[in-house]
């Protein structure tokens, strides 16, 4: 199951990084770039819980830190990314079904918004105050409108994709076909009891046949 989660993960990751950095960041978009990577995270931290979306969060954060052109400080987006990955992670229904789309849009607004003011203060933090020179009003509307318009055609798919890896194929197969081979075992065995309880039950009857033939016998000698 560990094993299922890291692969996906990383797979998930990697397609939406270099979607990221090769469509979505070229499209001069007014404002903010949408963040196809943060979608991503949402959608695996609202089936893996809080601490899978930290973790989850922290690796594709850093991956992005890392991946060209970046131009921030290394560890900046993956402290942004694992604390969004952990709260949405609460966020997680306890049966891991989603009732209605309105919840998970909100958390999408609120991580797009909640991202890009943790970004610009980590940033200002630092040094960096690209932020106060592009606006940060524009950023926080444009961040929260692109990511919400993204989110249908991402966060469904991902939380499938992550159920389905969850309920592990292979696993489901081996736990089957254990189950037959202990259902069948058992009922063999119970099969045995009962043909031996079959067997003493006839041989009662026939004793009881015997008992009640000869008795009919020395009634009709006694006539």
């Amino acid at each position: 199951m560990r094993v299922n989660r890291i692969l996906l993960s990383a797979a998930l990751i990697a397609v939406a990084l270099v979607i990221q950095v090769s469509v979505l960041a070229r499209l001069h978009l007014p404002g903010a770039v949408p963040d196809l990577l943060l979608l991503v995270v949402l959608g695996l931290a609202l089936v893996y819980g809080h601490v899978g979306g930290a973790l989850i969060g922290f690796g594709a954060g850093l991956l992005a830190d890392l991946a060209p052109p970046a131009d921030h400080a290394a560890g900046r987006y993956a402290l942004v990314l694992c604390v969004i990955g952990y709260l949405a992670g609460l966020a997680r229904p306890e049966n891991g079904r989603l009732k209605s789309a309105v919840g998970p849009m909100v958390v999408v607004v609120v991580a797009a918004v909640g991202s890009t003011l943790l970004y610009a203060g980590v940033g200002a933090l630092v040094g960096d105050t690209a932020a106060r020179h592009v606006g940060l009003g524009g950023l926080l509307f444009t961040a929260a409108l692109y990511d919400l318009l993204l989110a249908p055609f991402v966060v469904p798919g991902i939380m499938a994709l992550a159920r389905r890896a969850e309920n592990d194929p292979l696993a489901e197969t081996n736990s089957a076909a254990q189950a037959t081979d202990i259902s069948s075992g058992w009922l063999s065995s119970g099969t045995g009891l009962r043909i031996g309880g079959q067997r003493g039950g006839l041989r009662v009857k026939a004793a009881r046949a015997r008992v009640a033939r000869a008795g009919r016998i020395k009634g009709v000698k006694r006539l």
